[in-house]
């Protein structure tokens, strides 16, 4: 198992990322949308989730494609951005077709961002256009840290931030993930600098700092009150998965979120895992590469945690400092 050539989510051929934010808000949207539409699944461990659309991932549903998948800042106000992505891949022809009409399928996740400083007076939701201009702006780059659906995440004491990782295994299988992290818990151990995701980092991406100590007797403490946080990822693989197995995919990749974020899946966090599958490769061992998959997506998971905290930076107005602000002149 090494680093995709990018070492992002985009190195599953065929998904293209968006991105959008808006300083004054400090909040913005991250789109996952794939040259076709391509399968889904979704799993939900918070205990504080914010969605739209994720009850037609299941296996039994109708529709089993979606075009799709959008992650946003904005709490409740967020799941506009999905209208906006709705609205530019209608305009392009996209969506299922019902008769001579064409309806995009966009789930979408959101996190609680509205209390990190950034002003939220609007008269108007802005979502719906941070959606739309993400999707115009849909490439393989993607921007880390201070970025996107993480511009405004924070996590217990540091400013949180948009991560990304990719793995090609040995069997030619490319697995990638795309998280906003904006947690409860914390992503370093003992207050920092080393990361909990430590064990897992290729290539010094997030520092190369190691392991720190870890204080098993410290307990957590909400942020600013209940249901502030939020951390909600995408993980995908050029695998042909059906609906069942992306949904185990999504579970699975949870265990990354788990070892990269202390405490994970609190009641606080609406803490949520899509999983995407382009179908490129058709699997050639079902079992034995759906546990090899899943063991990747929670790897590419951790890392990105790590490295969407690693690469924020600071702006005017911040309630919390930065990885690099705190700790980058030691690193």
């Amino acid at each position: 198992m090494r680093p995709g050539r990018r070492n992002l989510i985009t190195d599953v051929a065929g998904l293209m990322v968006g991105q959008a934010h808006d300083t004054r808000l400090k909040s913005g949207v991250s789109v996952v949308v794939g040259e076709r539409p391509f399968v889904a699944g979704v799993h939900v461990m918070g205990g504080a989730p914010g969605t739209r659309e994720t009850d037609l991932l299941a296996p039994d549903r109708l529709v089993q494609e979606v075009d799709a998948l959008v992650l946003s800042g904005g709490s409740a106000f967020g799941l506009d951005a999905a209208a906006g992505v709705v609205e530019g891949l209608r305009a392009a022809g996209r969506g299922y077709a019902v008769g001579e009409t064409r309806v995009p399928i966009v789930p979408a996740a959101i996190l609680f961002d509205l209390l990190n400083g950034g002003r939220k007076d609007w008269h108007q939701s802005p979502y719906r256009a941070l959606g739309r201009a993400a999707l115009e702006h849909a490439g393989t780059g993607v921007v880390l840290g201070t970025a996107g659906a993480g511009f405004g995440a924070t996590t217990a004491d540091l400013k949180g931030g948009l991560g990304s990782a990719s793995v090609v295994l040995d069997g030619g299988y490319t697995v990638g993930a795309l998280v906003a992290v904006n947690a409860l818990g914390s992503a370093v151990m003992g207050g920092g600098p080393e990361f909990w995701a430590a064990p897992w980092e290729m290539e010094g991406e997030f520092g190369g700092l190691g392991m720190g100590r870890a204080d098993p007797g410290a307990e957590p403490r909400p942020k600013t009150g209940a249901c502030t946080a939020t951390t909600i990822a995408i993980v995908a693989t050029d695998a042909r998965l059906n609906q069942a197995q992306a949904t185990r995919l999504a579970v699975a990749a949870h265990d990354g979120m788990a070892r990269a974020l202390c405490p994970s899946h609190t009641l606080m966090d609406g803490d949520l895992v899509f999983a995407a599958a382009t179908g490129a490769r058709a699997l050639s061992d079902p079992e034995g590469d759906a546990l090899r998959l899943g063991h990747a997506a929670a790897v590419c998971l951790a890392r990105a945690i790590a490295r969407g905290i690693y690469h924020a930076s600071d702006c005017p107005g911040d309630t919390l400092p930065s990885w690099q602000d705190r700790f980058g002149t030691r690193a």
